[in-house]
């Protein structure tokens, strides 16, 4: 038996960007909830309990700084995987999100889809090569000796 698919809440307001990255995330295998604000993504969140969410940071009605900053505060929804994916490149928004406790920060303009979707895989402890399981112990980094 399959385990059960990876929840993502996909929350971004240019819906020609999101159908790309809903898309891309189903094909690896996914099931992607996709919302187009920060209420819906609030709403969504609780509901959906995603294993991860995208979040992008300027969007209609409640910014995702706001969003991040409501989920690190619900007791539901404090320990969801977040990665903002934002056109925001400067070092402040970077700074806010991380302090706002974003387990990531991504550039729309530095990154390219297959990126993202490493990313989502490497914070959901998914095995991005098609040899190593998920469940197998890094190498030591140092030898012992």
């Amino acid at each position: 038996m399959e385990p059960p698919k990876k929840k993502i809440l996909l929350v971004e307001d240019d819906t020609n960007l999101a159908a790309v990255y809903r898309g891309r995330l189903e094909l690896e295998g996914f099931t992607v909830v996709e919302v187009n604000n920060g209420e819906a993504a609030l709403s969504s969140a609780v509901k959906e309990k995603p294993d991860l969410v995208l979040l992008d940071a300027m969007m209609p009605k409640i910014s995702g700084f706001d969003v991040l900053d409501i989920l690190r505060n619900t007791p539901e929804t404090t320990n969801i995987r977040v990665i903002m994916l934002t056109a925001l490149s400067q070092d402040k928004d970077k700074e806010r999100a991380k302090d706002l406790g974003a387990d990531e920060y991504l550039v729309k303009s530095q990154v390219v889809i297959g990126d993202v979707v490493e990313r989502v895989k490497h914070h959901l402890g998914i095995a991005t090569s098609d040899t190593a399981p998920a469940a197998e112990t890094p190498a030591p980094t140092e030898p012992t000796a």
